[in-house]
């Protein structure tokens, strides 16, 4: 399961280096040295003559035969600006589509010497109160770099207006309106052709700019990757219709609202420098769309009655969108208006149609928010947006939506929920069921465009109980939070006869308290008072346990989380348990596999697909018990928070994750391993998709991290309180090492893991072995290595006085082969 990262930061900064330049100064002609030339202002008739077509807007534009002009107002100089650029249409096989975001960037334009004006990039990384002696060194160390220098061409009749040609400005390629850095090296494009690139036109709306041009590139990045296909006419360049857009930021900003880590909110910030500081402060606060109450409203609203916004949140359908999604999309944007009722807002935001006759419209008008249906064949859904650096309002945002979503929806829904859904047991689900599952994945996309992070500890405070019970689960959502990642509900067992409804996922109580929090209007009149009010919020609200806990990526590896609670595709406040219900419910869609991917005059590639899924649901099963051992819980507080913010998985968890890797990992999961399945595609000349897992496993368990972490917490804690390295390897060497207490025949799979686990222990060992180098992860002092010998001696017993009960040659070589290898390390004398 993958996802698509926002390719664009939402504004960019610059580094600024100093320089020295030597110069030689022997016998040097000064009459050669060269004056810049400074360009002659023209009268405004000669620029803007008698052809020109010209329409009022944020700036006044002229079109002059070929040549395009912005007349920019005195009154708008020194104001910040964001620039974007967007894909309109692309060449056939680009790796992005039309509406994508190529590049943004906050900018401002100021007089310069000369008749020409300075483009600034805007940072605002520091401010400073006017007032205080501090400010002068702040401004002097805050300077916004230049990063572009325009000719004034002529000023306006009224000698407040600045004309400018911006014709080279959007036909060549520039940091504000050509493609962003991270853009070209996705598109593997250079320059633009002049002679095949052309403005198409330009819009002057009151508060935007739209421009859309057709630019012609070399093709400059390089071959394409592995698995990726080059556009049709890389060989000759490529062709794109691109639209860009300049809109103005509010004169007047949205006031900034605190960020806290209790509440899973993207954020934004600057420092703030005073004179009576001791430490310089950072002023951070949440990213959100400007939300307001009517005036004529506001005595309604605080008396506790719902109201309709100032300017409510619309959402148009792409009219690209098959027709027959369109109602589940606009379904899945309005089932929010249920967690803003929360703020105190109804029809808060409303998902419509595209007016595809309405002129006045456009597609690439930054201004609207478009679910836009890309024609992928990489599945994604992803919803980037652009902020005011200022006050962290979102300015501009759009979802983008892959065709090849509809797949990985359905694939996922059949290997979690088709053994209870008898629907979900064919390769075409009915426009019902898929659209059910669009609508819920839509909504999880917009819940990133409000504003919202994933919340991957949601699913750990739901009682696993509830997830099967169907009663319960009528009346609740299968998780608190749509932000959590996952996909459907594969606890719920087929005789437990629970519905869809607690089969897919919804909006939960955690997503009505957050957008409660960062929507709803307090009446402060201040940053500091709002804080203030909204920071009581969460200490009177959010409790350790509470199903408004939120828990964000934890950072690190994601397929080995320290904290088990907070991760991809877990579910429940047991994950073990949730782990050995998933693993029956995937037995069932194994055995059903070639029954349930029947298709008239089909292949087996559809079975190989939901069969790779199988395994792939199967992992982060694994993953979701074995991240239990060693696993150190995280519960975010503020001083003065009842609870300890990290603790050991309790003793008990991390056993029962080891029986369950033992009995459903270790020993051979022949279930997995249908040959009357497996030999329909799968050529038996490699190793076996599942080795890969038993072998991940055994290195992500057996590990200097992990094993360091347990023996870190038993320092802290004390024994009885954690699971020690010595209990964790016991048992885990009772389940690996099993046959060789009854002499019982080990296959060729368990006689692989045997082997790797044995290479694991050694490694472990030997690592004990070296010179102490100071870092903080490293075992030679601590008893973790002293354990493993002491495993390993077991071990190496085991093998000697188990070999002569076996009569099968291979059985005996391998237990003399890992007897050898423990030995030649324990006793290198021999």
């Amino acid at each position: 399961m993958k996802k698509k990262n926002n390719m664009l930061s939402k504004r960019s900064f610059f580094s600024l280096f100093a320089g020295m330049l030597t110069v030689s100064v022997m016998a040097q002609d000064t009459a050669s040295i060269k004056k810049p030339e400074v360009s002659k202002l023209k009268s405004y008739g000669e620029v803007v003559t008698a052809k020109a077509v010209s329409s009022q807007g944020l700036f006044t534009i002229h079109k002059v035969d070929d040549k395009y002009y912005f007349e920019i107002p005195d009154s708008l100089l020194n104001r910040e600006f964001l620039f974007t650029t967007r894909l309109s249409k692309v060449a056939t096989g680009s790796p992005l589509f039309g509406g994508e975001l190529m590049n943004g960037m906050i900018v401002s334009f100021e007089k310069a010497p000369n008749d020409k004006l300075f483009v600034r990039a805007v940072t605002s990384v520091a401010v400073c109160d006017t007032s205080d002696a501090l400010y002068r060194a702040v401004k002097n160390a805050t300077v916004d770099p230049i990063i572009m220098v325009l000719d004034v061409k002529a000023r306006g009749t009224d000698n407040k207006s600045s004309v400018i040609d911006v014709t080279d400005f959007y036909l060549k390629e520039n940091l504000i309106s050509g493609f962003g850095a991270e853009a070209k090296k996705i598109m593997r494009t250079g320059s633009p052709a002049a002679d095949r690139s052309f403005i198409l036109s330009m819009d002057a709306y009151p508060q935007n700019i739209e421009i859309k041009s057709m630019k012609t590139y070399s093709m400059g990045g390089g071959a394409p990757k592995e698995g990726e296909s080059a556009p049709a006419t890389s060989s000759v360049g490529v062709t794109f219709e691109i639209s860009n857009s300049v809109s103005v930021l509010p004169k007047t900003p949205m006031e900034a609202q605190v960020y806290d880590p209790r509440v899973g909110f993207f954020s934004d910030s600057y420092q703030v420098f005073s004179d009576a500081q001791q430490r310089v402060e950072e002023k951070r606060f949440i990213v959100r769309n400007r939300l307001e109450v009517k005036p004529e409203d506001l005595e309604r609203y605080k008396a506790g009655e719902l109201v309709e916004p100032k300017e409510p949140l619309v959402y148009y359908v792409d009219p690209a969108t098959p027709k027959q999604w369109r109602k589940y999309i606009i379904a899945g944007i309005n089932d929010w208006n249920e967690a803003f009722k929360a703020a105190g807002f109804k029809n808060a935001i409303i998902g419509k149609e595209w007016p595809e006759n309405d002129s006045t419209m456009s597609l690439e008008d930054a201004r609207c928010r478009v679910v836009r249906y890309f024609p992928a064949l990489t599945p994604f859904s992803y919803g980037p947006k652009l902020n005011d650096p200022r006050t962290g309002e979102i300015l501009q945002s759009y979802i983008g939506w892959s065709h090849s979503q509809i797949k990985t929806l359905h694939d996922w829904y059949m290997v979690q929920a088709g053994a209870v859904d008898t629907e979900g047991r064919t390769m075409k689900f009915n426009d019902e069921l898929m659209g059910a599952l669009i609508r819920a994945d839509i909504s999880r996309t917009v819940g990133f465009t409000l504003g919202l992070k994933e919340n991957l500890g949601s699913s750990s405070t739901i009682p696993v109980e509830k997830l099967r019970d169907k009663n319960w689960l009528a009346n609740h959502p299968f998780n608190h939070s749509i932000m959590d990642y996952n996909h459907y509900n594969y606890v719920a067992q087929p005789a437990d006869l629970v519905s869809r409804k607690g089969l897919i996922p919804q909006i939960g109580e955690y997503d009505k308290w957050a957008i409660k929090w960062a929507y709803a209007y307090t009446g402060a009149k201040d940053f500091e008072t709002d804080k203030k009010i909204r920071l009581k919020w969460i200490t009177d609200n959010v409790k350790s346990g509470s199903k408004l806990i939120y828990m964000g990526d934890q950072g690190g590896n994601p397929s080995d989380p320290i904290n088990p609670s907070a991760q991809w595709e877990d579910l429940s406040n047991d994950g073990v348990k949730a782990s050995e219900y998933g693993v029956k419910n995937l037995k069932i869609a194994m055995a059903n596999l070639l029954k349930w991917t029947k298709t008239e005059n089909g292949t087996y590639y559809t079975t190989s697909d939901l069969y790779y899924t199988i395994c792939d649901q199967f992992s982060f099963l694994i993953r979701q018990a074995y991240s239990q051992i060693g696993g150190v819980r995280e519960n975010v507080a503020n001083i003065g928070q009842e609870g300890e913010v990290y603790a050991p998985v309790p003793k008990a968890t991390q056993r029962a994750a080891v029986a369950f890797l033992n009995k459903e990992v270790f020993n051979t999961p022949t279930w997995l391993f249908d040959p009357n399945v497996l030999n329909k595609w799968a050529k038996p000349a490699k190793k076996e998709h599942y080795q890969r897992f038993q072998d991940n496993t055994l290195m992500y368990v057996i590990n200097e991290k992990r094993l360091l972490r347990m023996h870190t917490a038993e320092m802290r804690f004390g024994k009885e309180k954690t699971y020690t390295v010595d209990e964790f390897m016991t048992d885990l060497n009772k389940g690996l090492f099993a046959e060789l207490q009854t002499r019982q025949s080990v296959d060729s799979y368990k006689r692989f893991i045997q082997k790797q686990a044995v290479g694991y222990m050694l490694q472990i060992a030997q690592a004990g072995d070296k010179l102490p180098d100071g870092k903080t992860d490293d075992l030679t002092t601590t008893d973790v290595p002293v354990v493993m010998r002491s495993h390993l001696n077991k071990i190496l017993a085991q093998c000697k006085a188990a070999i002569p009960a076996y009569t099968d040659p291979i059985m005996v070589a391998h237990l003399k082969y890992m007897s050898q290898k423990i030995d030649n390390y324990l006793n290198p004398k021999n």
